[in-house]
């Protein structure tokens, strides 16, 4: 179980990290400035760099190893280690997530926004896999930690879907093939009630069936930071390409838009399939090894995987002096970026 628990983690990382550069541009710029494709990272040199897709996903198992067995102890710890992290000036963190952080600092009890963002969605696979044969604590754990910043309908199935995806993969990682991604699929979509996000899930499947390309799925199922854009895309590029990690993640990116979190998304779902050793471990080398690197997030993977047999764990934790120190130091880098992707036709908001 760890090599996938460390998957879940991992995956997350190496697709955060290789689609961070990219976040906010258009298809067509992405093919135009990386004609050969995108296979290392570009952010600062070939070194990787997280941001938040990853980081809540670790606050989520540090929260999960805590309290296994209480969802609302795991929601009131996920939510502390929340805003300590806000308060570490992190990049990358959506509309809906800050605005929580805010409400969490001005001491409100109810702080999930209504927004349909996919914030929720993103670090919900490592809820999946914990509990991947337990349906009921996957639901009653994804439900309570996706509304700590999410209660639109839309952004909680999304979150549900994300975790069901993932323990589905886990326990049909022997079948790597279409057949078994396609099962997946078909698990995870058992509990996504809201119609909207459902109809969007089915279009990702008959594109998928069609064997449709990533340009036509982009184009009928959008690549927006909207939970409604990002978990079909995901799901269309799993169910398609999730037999080879990198070509998903390659893939996914390609389609633009928020790359780096759909790209986080696919990226578990491949971890959770194939576990740590079906990973780019080239990319997953590359990652800076700061806080939220990969020591770290194999520390949780075996803190998670002990607490699972039952057994006492510490908490692995991350320096919150070296994440300040790294964020800022960062920071200039981050808004270059994002001016450099305004200059020549990308845009802070895909």
């Amino acid at each position: 179980m760890y090599d996938h628990l460390s998957g879940v983690l991992l995956g997350t990382a190496v697709g955060d990290a290789l689609g961070l550069f990219m976040e906010g541009l258009s298809s067509k710029t992405i093919a135009s400035w990386f004609p050969s494709g995108i296979d290392r990272y570009y952010l600062l040199g070939n070194i990787g760099f997280t941001s938040d897709d990853t980081e809540q996903s670790a606050l989520v198992a540090q929260s999960l190893i805590r309290y296994p067995d209480d969802y609302m102890k795991c929601t009131r710890a996920f939510q502390m280690s929340l805003l300590g992290w806000f308060c570490r000036l992190p990049f990358g963190i959506g509309r809906a997530t800050s605005l929580s952080c805010l409400k969490m600092l001005f001491g409100a009890r109810k702080t999930g926004i209504r927004s349909a963002g996919n914030g929720a969605a993103m670090r919900a696979a490592i809820v999946g896999v914990f509990f991947h044969d337990d349906q009921q604590q996957r639901i009653k754990f994804g439900t309570s930690l996706a509304r700590v910043t999410h209660i639109d309908a839309r952004a909680v199935d999304g979150a549900l879907f994300a975790a069901e995806m993932a323990a589905a993969a886990y326990s049909m990682r022997q079948l790597t093939d279409e057949d078994a991604r396609n099962m997946c699929f078909d698990a995870a979509l058992e509990v996504v009630n809201e119609t909207s996000l459902r109809a969007a899930l089915l279009t990702a499947y008959t594109l998928f069936k069609q064997q449709a390309t990533i340009e036509d799925a982009r184009q009928r199922l959008g690549c927006s930071g909207f939970v409604n854009h990002s978990i079909p895309l995901s799901a269309f590029v799993f169910l398609r390409f999730g037999g080879d990690s990198l070509t998903a993640l390659q893939t996914v990116i390609r389609a633009g838009g928020d790359t780096d979190t759909h790209a986080a998304i696919v990226g578990a779902w491949c971890g959770a399939l194939h576990g740590e050793q079906g990973l780019p471990q080239e990319l997953i080398n590359r990652i800076n090894n700061g806080p939220f690197g990969p020591s770290h997030l194999r520390e949780l993977a075996k803190s998670l995987t002990a607490r699972r047999q039952g057994n006492m764990s510490e908490v692995p934790v991350y320096s919150w002096t070296l994440s300040l120190a790294r964020n800022v130091a960062l920071l200039p880098l981050i808004l270059s970026h994002a001016l450099l992707r305004i200059g020549r036709g990308g845009s802070l908001r895909p």
